[in-house]
């Protein structure tokens, strides 16, 4: 595993997608408002981090990688707080995705004792955030073509569409792609592809609503028909991480997390530590193994989180 470490670190990771700025509201509830039937917060606290794919980004960096993270960064207060937490930890953020047509997506998640009292987004349609290519395509070309891994990171706010994947395909050397099925995009032929259980089950044209056990084969056997994925990786919460390739499941690895505070960003750390853990010659299982203790730590802290080489260590 250290040697895997010290691999990643020689990286170039481009990062692709939807790019957010969280923001936490912390305090305590220790009544009920006299003007409505709703809680009463306490502030305590207040901090800004990175979400999304910018997310995936700061996962990426904490561990030595140099990278990059391309995105809709809106020309406002919210897109300068983000560019400057990316900044700050080393990830580079090109000025050519400064845009003026659309805010900075932004959460904003209000919380006591560890728990979401509510959650305030602030963003436009999908449509706002699609990137015209006609434009940026030499830049990203360049970008992509320069790059030992891009991950794709859709969290289905409009910036990833199909036209942005057939030319992140054509000139990448390993592509990864966290999908959001919801708004079913042609995810075909990535070397990984990494849905949590809900959004395999969608992929698999199948209802998240499930109420039946998980059916692991079935599910698998329909993504890798569908989108021909190298390798599948899902996401399984408590239940572990199931591994796939060759259209059969190779093994589900048990979750790493000893306490959970927080599981959002979770999958973020799992497809940035699990991709450059694959580019940097590690096995399927190994670096599955690392990304699985990777989210396993990211879990224990609150908030949308990155991980480090010197905590994974501790862990080992």
């Amino acid at each position: 595993m250290k040697d895997l470490l010290n691999q990643i670190k020689r990286l170039r990771v481009l990062v692709i997608g939807d790019v957010m700025l969280d923001r936490y509201v912390i305090g305590g509830v220790h009544r009920i408002s006299p003007e409505a039937p709703v809680p009463v917060l306490t502030v305590e606290e207040e901090k800004i981090v990175a979400g999304g794919a910018a997310n995936v980004a700061l996962n990426a960096a904490a561990l030595g990688a140099n990278v990059e993270v391309c995105g809709w960064f809106g020309d406002d207060s919210q897109g300068e707080q983000l560019r400057a937490l990316l900044v700050d930890k080393g990830v580079q953020v090109d000025e050519s995705f400064l845009f003026s047509g659309a805010p900075t997506i932004s959460k904003t998640r209000v919380t006591s004792s560890n728990h979401q009292v509510c959650r305030v987004d602030r963003e436009n349609d999908p449509d706002s955030y699609i990137p015209d290519l006609a434009i940026l395509k030499e830049i990203l070309v360049s970008k992509v073509t320069s790059s030992d891994v891009v991950i794709v990171s859709d969290y289905g706010k409009g910036f990833v569409g199909n036209e942005l994947l057939r030319l992140i395909r054509e000139n990448a050397s390993f592509v990864s792609i966290d999908p959001k099925p919801s708004r079913l995009l042609h995810y075909q032929s990535p070397d990984l592809l990494t849905p949590n259980r809900l959004e395999a089950l969608e992929l698999a044209g199948k209802s998240r609503l499930t109420k039946h056990e998980f059916p692991k084969t079935e599910v698998v056997q329909e993504i890798f028909k569908k989108f021909s994925p190298n390798k599948l990786a899902i996401t399984l919460g408590s239940d572990g991480m199931l591994l796939a390739q060759d259209e059969k499941i190779k093994k589900i690895i048990p979750t790493a997390a000893r306490e959970v505070f927080d599981v959002s960003g979770a999958g973020d750390t799992v497809i940035a530590v699990l991709s450059m853990a694959l580019v940097s010659n590690g096995s399927f299982e190994q670096s599955a193994q690392l990304a699985n203790l990777a989210a396993g730590i990211v879990v224990g802290k609150v908030g949308t989180a990155s991980v480090t080489t010197e905590e994974i260590l501790s862990v080992l």
